[in-house]
């Protein structure tokens, strides 16, 4: 391969404007093509090569994509370039179902020397790096239980965008960006064997789900809890864990300038010996503040060098997206009447 990666970027969303520009930064990498069908008025630019049918792009002179159309898409685009021997980098959720994730493995296996990598970009971010960290040495004990919340402020044109469309979103909340959260608990103490869930179309006039609550269990009795919510009225992530000398929290908050990076906190509170007055109220908090996000430079930056070394993807496998698919969709079948709702209406 030459010493510059050919990229080229099927869908130019947030997500893919937010690739396209780390590519543009990146001096291993060189962008040579872009391609959405559904934005034929992309300004053209010299540097790269516009294609409105992807499978254009996939033909050209690329040795990897970015793929980051709507999810109803993405299993297809991500067949497509394995089949012709391209690496891939398939943004969050890898479709609308198992299925889709089933298929996309399937094509991977086949595709030999590929590297095929999904953006679980929360287990990119330095705080979760470092929670991470700290479980894994022990330093606080086993983990007991875990909770976490993901919220979304909606806005005026919520029920109209791609997200809240059932046949190109596949559902609502939880598959969108609870997932991201799902996929930690899956990283911090593997897969549940026991879920409870409650899951509802709320608030907003749209045909996919709002708000998500689950209670999950697992066999060395490590509990968690999520509720993905939509009605939140503000963008952030919280993720509490507690374990048995201490707890860790991880808060992320929407930049105020609207840059679309989360700013998070990190906060560790080792556990106090003593009785329960001795040791109520103190203040042993140790709190870090990450105001910088540069979580999706390093997924980008583990992507090159699996590529460049010929090694698998260790953060982000299409096993972590068919594990993190299996549980968002055992959360929709365990309440039974929205199950039963969600059915009747394909």
């Amino acid at each position: 391969m030459q010493d510059k990666i050919n990229i080229g970027i099927v869908g130019l969303g947030r997500k893919g404007m937010l690739r396209k520009t780390i590519v543009e930064n990146h001096p291993a990498l060189n962008l040579v093509a872009v391609s959405d069908a559904h934005r034929p008025n992309i300004p053209r630019q010299e540097q790269y090569r516009y294609y409105e049918d992807y499978r254009n792009l996939l033909d050209s002179d690329i040795d990897a994509v970015f793929v980051a159309p709507q999810n109803k898409y993405r299993p297809k685009v991500v067949i497509d370039a394995l089949e012709r021997g391209k690496h891939v980098f398939c943004e969050i959720p890898p479709g609308r179902t198992i299925k889709d994730i089933r298929e996309i493995i399937t094509a991977e296996k086949k595709a030999k020397g590929c590297v095929l990598a999904f953006g679980f970009t929360r287990r990119f971010n330095r705080a979760v790096l470092n929670a991470e960290e700290l479980i894994k040495t022990g330093t606080y004990g086993r983990i007991l239980w875990m909770k976490a919340v993901y919220g979304k402020s909606g806005g005026n044109y919520f029920e109209s965008i791609w997200q809240s469309n059932r046949e190109w979103a596949g559902g609502g909340i939880l598959l969108g960006e609870g997932i991201h959260l799902l996929d930690i608990f899956l990283l911090f103490a593997g897969n549940f064997t026991e879920v409870k869930s409650f899951v509802s179309t709320s608030f907003w006039n749209i045909p996919v789900e709002d708000n998500a609550f689950a209670l999950l269990r697992n066999t060395q009795n490590q509990i968690a809890t999520i509720h993905a919510s939509a009605t939140d009225w503000k963008n952030r992530y919280s993720l509490e864990i507690c374990l048995e000398k201490g707890y860790i929290t991880i808060e992320g908050t929407l930049s105020p300038e609207g840059d679309n990076k989360y700013k998070e906190k990190l906060v560790i509170l080792p556990r106090k010996s003593g009785d329960e007055k001795s040791i109520s109220g103190h203040n042993a908090e140790r709190a870090t503040c990450f105001n910088t996000d540069t979580s999706w430079e390093r997924e980008v930056e583990a992507f090159i060098d699996c590529i460049r070394s010929g090694t698998k993807i260790q953060n982000g496998s299409s096993r972590d997206a068919l594990n993190a698919m299996k549980l968002v969709d055992r959360i929709y079948h365990m309440d039974t009447s929205w199950w039963h709702r969600w059915n009747s209406t394909r």
